[in-house]
């Protein structure tokens, strides 16, 4: 006989899900604003690379006002193939980021730590984000990477390090394709970013070296039980979907993933684990 679910019906939180532009490329800025809208996105996550529609935040208004969808973060250019998008001055990326931000009304930048040769900055990052965070409502959640290895070693590309978990910033994004690189517990991260979690990179992953951003559901990482914590606790940041489509054959297998991405976040972001819901009681 089927379980009888008791109480009342759960609530979708407050919390907006929406697509990373990194998740349709190689295709455009402005593609994935049309497979976002089409699809049931709430929004989309901007990673500012070499399309120059990415940089341009008059350009994103235009995309923003036609596909009547919100940009709900903007990804500065911190990776090995934007070193030299907006110069390479890592602090003039973010003010740039900001002020993106700032004009179409975007809540957060997501920036990633220091990579270790950029040492003037990696030295001054911690009190740098928190300074520029003061002075304005734009929050910059510092992203979880993950250390390299190679022959049974581990080396960190990054510093202070490659977790933000024991650093001192107000906000914090937590990439769950990034801990199955690090090998990190994603729950136990979760639990010790409390409040400062403020956004989430949604994928999966194996386990192996390499930064896979799988379609969640298809790897080890606890996707699902992520977004149910975060859904009892009333999460109220952005949860975004950033999977790896490139090697779709067909704009119709790249859209079928992401499609799948959604269903699956809201499925699990929506409600608790049937598990977690007390059935009726036993009788005498």
């Amino acid at each position: 006989m089927p379980r009888s679910l008791t109480g009342p019906a759960p609530q979708a939180p407050a919390a907006r899900v929406a697509l990373s532009t990194a998740s349709t490329y190689p295709e455009s800025t402005a593609s994935a604003f049309e497979m976002a809208a089409r699809l049931g996105y709430d929004g989309v996550e901007i990673m500012v690379w070499t399309d120059p529609v990415s940089q341009d935040p008059q350009a994103l208004r235009r995309l923003v006002d036609y596909h009547g969808l919100p940009i709900l973060a903007v990804h500065a250019p911190c990776l090995l193939l934007t070193q030299r998008v907006w110069g390479s001055d890592p602090w003039s990326k973010l003010v740039r980021a900001r002020s993106v931000a700032e004009t179409l009304g975007a809540p957060t930048v997501v920036v990633h730590p220091p990579f270790r040769w950029q040492r003037d900055y990696a030295r001054d990052f911690i009190t740098g984000i928190e300074r520029m965070g003061s002075e304005t409502d734009v929050r910059f959640a510092v992203e979880n990477m993950f250390p390299l290895r190679a022959r049974g070693r581990e080396v960190s590309a990054y510093a202070p390090d490659w977790s933000p978990v024991g650093d001192d910033y107000a906000h914090v994004t937590l990439d769950l394709s990034h801990t199955s690189v690090s090998r990190s517990d994603a729950m136990a991260m979760a639990g010790q970013l409390g409040d400062r979690l403020v956004h989430v990179h949604l994928a999966d992953g194996l386990g192996s070296a390499k930064d896979e951003h799988l379609v969640p559901g298809r790897g080890t990482q606890p996707c699902a039980e992520l977004l149910e914590l975060l859904a009892a606790g009333g999460f109220d940041g952005t949860i975004v979907v950033e999977i790896n489509t490139r090697r779709a054959e067909s704009r119709a297998q790249r859209e079928a993933d992401l499609a799948e991405a959604l269903a699956f976040t809201r499925l699990h972001f929506a409600a608790p684990s049937l598990a977690t819901v007390p059935g009726p009681a036993p009788r005498p």
